[in-house]
C-alpha cells in the first residue's frame, strides 16, 4: 500500500508521518516548512511577547504529546518546500505521489487548482482540526475553547474539496475526555485524529465508511488567521482555564450531531 501525505513539518505533523509509515510500504511526504519557533520567530504567527507565551504553552503540550521533531523512516519519501510554494509547483512534479492508495491533507497551506482537482479527482482526504461544520477556518480548536465549547475541540477526516473544511464527512475525532489542561486537550486532538485515520486505514473501514454531507447551518464560527491577534490571545490566556474548567465544559455540553464519533483513549 502507498500513501501520499502532504502536510508540513512541526512535531505532530511528522508524528503522522511515521504513524502512515508504520501501515503502508511507501510513503511519499510532501512537507511544508516553517519555524519550530512560533511567536519568538516572525513567521506565519507575528513575534511578541503574548505570543511567545501562548505558543510557549502549545511547544510544550506538543512535545509531551508527540515528541520532538526527528528523521522520517526509511520508507518514506520526502520532498520538502517552503511553506505556500505548494501551489507554485508544476503538477507533473508530484506525479509520483498521486498515485497513491491514500492521500492525505494535514496542516498544508490551501492548495489550488489545478493541483486540488487533481487531488479531488484522486479522491484525497483532510485532516481539519476543528468539528465541521461547527467550527471551520483557522485555530478551531482554540476558538471552540475561545468560546467554552470544550466537547467541540477535536477534528473532522473529509473528502477534500475546493471549499475549506466543507467537504463530506467521514469521521469525527476527539480526545480523551476529563479535567485536562486546555493546551494539552488540543494536541490530544490531533493524536486522537492520527490514531483514529490509521485505525480506520488499517482495519479498510476507512473505504467502507459512507460520508455525510456537511449542515451548513451548524456553524458556529468561520474564522480566518488575522482575527488570531494578540489581543484576543491576551484575553482567552487572562481566563487561565484549568483542567477542572474543561471537565465542567464538558459535563455540561450540549448534545452535538457527529459522524461516526472517534474517541481516543
Amino acid at each position: 500500500m502507498r500513501i501520499t501525505v502532504f502536510t508540513s513539518n512541526q512535531p505532530r505533523h511528522v508524528a503522522l508521518i511515521k504513524a502512515l509509515a508504520g501501515v503502508a510500504d511507501e510513503v511519499f511526504a510532501v512537507q511544508e516548512c516553517l519555524t519550530l519557533f512560533p511567536g519568538e520567530v516572525e513567521d506565519f504567527y507575528s513575534k511578541s511577547e503574548i505570543m511567545q507565551g501562548y505558543f510557549k504553552n502549545v511547544i510544550a503540550a506538543e512535545q509531551e504529546v508527540f515528541g520532538e521533531v526527528g528523521f522520517l523512516p526509511e520508507n518514506v519519501r520526502n520532498l520538502a518546500l517552503r511553506s505556500d510554494d505548494l501551489n507554485r509547483l508544476s503538477v507533473d512534479i508530484l506525479i509520483q505521489a498521486l498515485d497513491s492508495d491514500y492521500i492525505i491533507i494535514f496542516g498544508s497551506s490551501y492548495i489550488k487548482p489545478p493541483l486540488v482537482d487533481v487531488l479531488i479527482e484522486k479522491g484525497a482526504i483532510n485532516i481539519h482540526m476543528g468539528v465541521s461544520p461547527y467550527y471551520r477556518g483557522a485555530a478551531c480548536n482554540f476558538w471552540a475553547l475561545y468560546d467554552n465549547n470544550a466537547e467541540l475541540v477535536g477534528a473532522t477526516i473529509h473528502k477534500l474539496t475546493q471549499g475549506l473544511d466543507d467537504g463530506d464527512i467521514l469521521f469525527h475525532a476527539f480526545p480523551a475526555r476529563g479535567n485536562i489542561n486546555p493546551f494539552l486537550l488540543g494536541m490530544m486532538a490531533v493524536r486522537a485524529a492520527q490514531n483514529g485515520l490509521v485505525e480506520h486505514i488499517r482495519s479498510g473501514n476507512l473505504a467502507r465508511i459512507e460520508a455525510r454531507q456537511q449542515v451548513k447551518a451548524d456553524e458556529i464560527r468561520y474564522t480566518k488567521n488575522r482575527q488570531f491577534t494578540d489581543e484576543i490571545v491576551s484575553e482567552y490566556l487572562s481566563r487561565q482555564l484549568l483542567p477542572e474548567d474543561i471537565g465542567n465544559m464538558l459535563s455540561n455540553a450540549q448534545k452535538r450531531d457527529l459522524q461516526v464519533p472517534y474517541f481516543d483513549s
